[in-house]
């Protein structure tokens, strides 16, 4: 096959090459996916890119970026297969959508603040696509992760008015859910319990929502700090042979106590 090789490759450099691996000779695997066989890659590829800024790793963000460019061209290039729109097309809509949504650079709207951007920002947003409230919510992608969906749901409903008063009203929720939810327990009713527990974790995502946390964030951390944690009291078990198995559970919590 015809193919130049260079020692710097460009943006269209490599929409070629995903048209070579995508023709009729090329790659076996490459020409016969879709955008369904692929969106689990997608979603895979850019949390790999959230995980390199977490660990502030510029190399490995420099690589995870390309990863998902590559996804984002990957399926731009079914579409153009399609005849319904290009990579081009893909940069032209979002291109006028910065330009549009920034009118305090590209106009002559005035924001000095981030809060007053990001308050435009939602303004022209719901002008340009004729949005209520209802449709922004409704809007709200379910594939996102039920936490991160649950708090940006709140937060786009919230700009209704139909919202908590105070992050007090908010906590006050919570052990109101919890006692439906134990009574739900109690009568053994699986479908309620997880209704209720459904309702529950909702009222703690309002809760972290009203303090300026994102709920996300802080239940990937306390996940986190707990599977360190066990690695320790496995270790300091190990080390006075104790078989976490058949231990009791007053002594697992001993451990527990001491590790922390």
């Amino acid at each position: 096959m015809d193919f130049q090789y260079k020692d710097a490759y460009h943006i269209d450099d490599l929409i070629r090459i995903m048209r070579i691996l995508r023709a009729p000779d090329g790659c076996p695997w490459d020409r016969v996916q879709t955008h369904e066989s692929i969106r689990q890659n997608f979603i895979e590829e850019t949390y790999e890119a959230v995980e390199a800024i977490d660990k502030g790793d510029a190399a490995l963000l420099k690589e995870e970026l390309g990863d998902v460019l590559m996804q984002v061209i990957f399926h731009s290039l079914m579409e153009e297969e399609a005849g319904r729109f290009t990579f081009d097309d893909v940069c032209h809509e979002v291109c006028q959508k910065l330009i549009i949504r920034h009118p305090h650079v590209f106009g002559s709207i005035e924001a000095d603040t981030p809060e007053e951007v990001l308050k435009n920002w939602d303004a022209i947003k719901m002008q340009t696509k004729s949005q209520s409230v209802a449709d922004s919510v409704d809007d709200v992608a379910r594939s996102l992760p039920a936490l991160m969906r649950a708090q940006k749901v709140q937060k786009r409903s919230a700009k209704s008015g139909m919202d908590f008063e105070s992050v007090a009203d908010a906590a006050a929720k919570v052990p109101e859910e919890q006692s439906e939810l134990f009574a739900a327990i109690d009568s053994g009713d699986q479908a309620k319990i997880e209704e209720e527990l459904g309702d529950l974790l909702f009222s703690v995502v309002n809760v972290a929502r009203f303090v300026g946390v994102d709920a996300e964030q802080v239940l990937y951390r306390s996940t986190d700090k707990f599977s360190k944690r066990f690695r320790a009291v496995e270790t300091l078990a190990g080390e006075r042979g104790v078989d976490l198995k058949n231990a009791p559970v007053s002594l697992m919590d001993s451990l527990w106590e001491e590790v922390k």
